[in-house]
């Protein structure tokens, strides 16, 4: 998720090494799930709660955009994730809040950790893959639950992760296998990207719950977390966090396999926040940026974090123009 990378501690300690604090942050007031109504326009586009690692779904004319829920107290320091939040919108700019449609206690073997996801559809079905902390073995795990639209209840799919600390042993951390992304080829191949520290990724079978072949490594420049793979012609894109704190960066391919080319930036460092988190969609003609920062947590933004959205520009070889970071946010579409 973005709200993962070097985690707690190690990242704690990695601000000290760089002469940097983290301050306390102030708290924000709650709503109900079922009743609010976040306020229209501008950067961040939640106001009512705080919202991290976007992940968005385009659907009958919907996008339905999936976060973390950053719940830590101030003057806490550290993600205290427990569920995941949906909101909807018909035009990018008024945003309906919908009750909480998955839960970490909806995996019986996770211990805690609602770090970051994503929602894929196929074939009438709707499949949330998102980074847990196992209960049994060490370290971070990704599940999958079902439902049948996007608004869920969400159900475990499996019954069990679909992966484990214990599958990726060449990266000795607990944290490597988390901020899972799927997509989904014409052909119907699907394919999960994920990791920290190293990028992987693997085919998935059509009842998209299982692996369909080995884990395969992908080599990226200074890749920390937070893979999203898109597809805008014949190009593939895989956009990926940088660094610490995180700028978000991008490589193309040609093949949703690789290899891939690193082109640069293309979102520099998100205010008040050392993670980003970015989501890319296309929606009603023009494409969108989404990402997180600490735009409306005062006293420091790393653990109390908000979801943005700005456009997203590409150049005539398909290349993308880096995104310009607004307050004022996108217009509405119709």
């Amino acid at each position: 998720m973005s709200t993962n990378l070097l985690r707690q501690p190690l990242r704690l300690g990695l601000l000290g090494l760089l002469g940097l604090t983290l301050p306390s942050c102030a708290a924000i007031a709650q709503t109900s799930p079922a009743t609010a109504t976040p306020a229209s326009g501008g950067n961040p586009i939640i106001k009512q709660k705080y919202t991290a690692d976007p992940a968005a779904l385009v659907h009958n004319g919907t996008v339905y955009l999936y976060a973390g829920h950053d719940e830590a107290p101030a003057p806490q320091q550290a993600y205290v994730m427990h569920e995941w939040l949906v909101y909807s919108s018909k035009d990018m700019v008024s945003w309906q809040e919908h009750p909480s449609p998955l839960n970490v206690k909806a995996f019986a073997w996770a211990r805690d950790d609602a770090w970051a996801s994503q929602v894929v559809e196929r074939d009438g079905k709707f499949y949330w893959y998102a980074a847990v902390e196992h209960n049994s073995i060490p370290g971070k795990a990704i599940g999958v639950a079902v439902a049948d639209n996007p608004l869920g209840p969400f159900k475990d799919a499996r019954g069990s992760a679909l992966i484990t600390n214990d599958m990726t042993t060449d990266v000795k951390i607990g944290w490597d296998d988390i901020d899972p992304t799927v997509f989904i080829e014409k052909n119907g191949q699907a394919y999960l990207y994920w990791g920290n520290s190293q990028c992987y990724y693997a085919k998935l079978k059509p009842n998209m719950t299982e692996l369909d072949g080995p884990i395969q490594k992908v080599t990226l420049p200074n890749f920390t977390e937070a893979p999203w793979v898109h597809k805008r012609g014949d190009w593939y894109y895989l956009s990926y966090a940088s660094g610490f704190p995180e700028k978000i960066v991008y490589a193309m391919s040609r093949s949703i396999e690789g290899p891939w080319e690193y082109k640069g930036i293309l979102n520099e460092l998100a205010g008040n926040s050392n993670t980003n988190h970015q989501a890319i969609i296309d929606f009603k003609g023009k494409s969108y940026f989404i990402y997180h920062n600490g735009g409306i947590n005062t006293d420091g933004g790393s653990f109390r974090r908000s979801v943005c959205i700005d456009d997203l520009y590409y150049n005539k070889d398909g290349t993308m123009k880096r995104v310009v970071m607004t307050s004022e946010g996108v217009k509405p579409v119709k």
